[in-house]
């Protein structure tokens, strides 16, 4: 017998599917059509490619290749509000990451309010910076204030106050100011005379005596104020300052 042919066909009781026992054969160029399911509970392979024209509804996935991976050659897309997650190992993601969606290109730095660009992969801090590591993953920059070193033959001296710490060598006869600040901020400047000097002070500072302290002139000595940024701004700069030590 070389054909059996029957518009339907049921297991002897009628009541199920036929089996068979040695599986099914589907001849080049047919195909399975109908509009109920194909239930398979065993393991299945194909080795031609698959069309789905629905939707594909799977409980698990596994492998894949040799070395246990899930290869997409377009890509996987993720709908929204959904995620992708490992139980245990690591989601690699390939190439730029121009295929997937909802990826920033970057974060703009900047530097004295000029943008650097975005492309940059990597933020290098000089040795005035410690990093440190906290808890959930949270790191601590701390910037170390810089020295301003500042050196006068006489006349005006500006002490630049995005520095913390100041030294000045003076010669003749010299005036100290200062530029910028933020309030609350504590300076120091150190004044080494470098032969005979007379150092003075503008109005932006205001001692606890209410006059200018009287600094040693001769050569070698060396004094040392501190004070706080009282206040900066168009209502003018105000900072209180310490009483002198003076050494020689």
């Amino acid at each position: 017998m070389s054909k059996v042919r029957s518009d339907n066909i049921s297991n002897r009781a009628d009541d199920g599917a036929p089996q068979l026992v040695y599986g099914a054969e589907v001849p080049v160029g047919y195909g399975i059509t109908g509009a109920g399911f194909i239930n398979v509970s065993g393991a299945s392979t194909f080795s031609g490619n698959v069309t789905v024209g629905g939707t594909l509804t799977y409980e698990d996935v596994t492998n894949i290749d040799s070395v246990g991976l899930i290869t997409a050659r377009s890509g996987i897309k993720v709908g929204a509000g959904q995620s992708i997650s490992a139980i245990s190992g690591t989601i690699y993601y390939y190439g730029d990451g121009s295929n997937l969606d909802g990826v920033v290109s970057g974060i703009e730095l900047q530097q004295a309010g000029s943008s650097v660009g975005t492309s940059l992969t990597a933020i290098n801090f000089a040795s005035g910076a410690t990093l440190t590591t906290g808890s959930a993953g949270i790191s601590t920059i701390t910037i170390a204030a810089g020295i301003g070193t500042e050196a006068s033959s006489g006349g005006l001296v500006t002490l630049d106050l995005t520095a913390q710490d100041h030294k000045v060598t003076a010669t003749g006869i010299t005036t100290l100011t200062v530029s910028g600040g933020t309030e609350g901020d504590s300076h120091t400047v150190r004044i080494i005379n470098s032969g005979i000097a007379t150092v003075g002070f503008s109005t932006y500072f205001l001692f606890p005596s209410g006059s200018t302290p009287t600094l040693p002139t001769g050569d070698g000595a060396i004094s040392l104020i501190s004070f706080t940024v009282n206040q900066v701004g168009a209502a003018g700069t105000q900072l209180l300052a310490g009483a002198s030590l003076n050494f020689s």
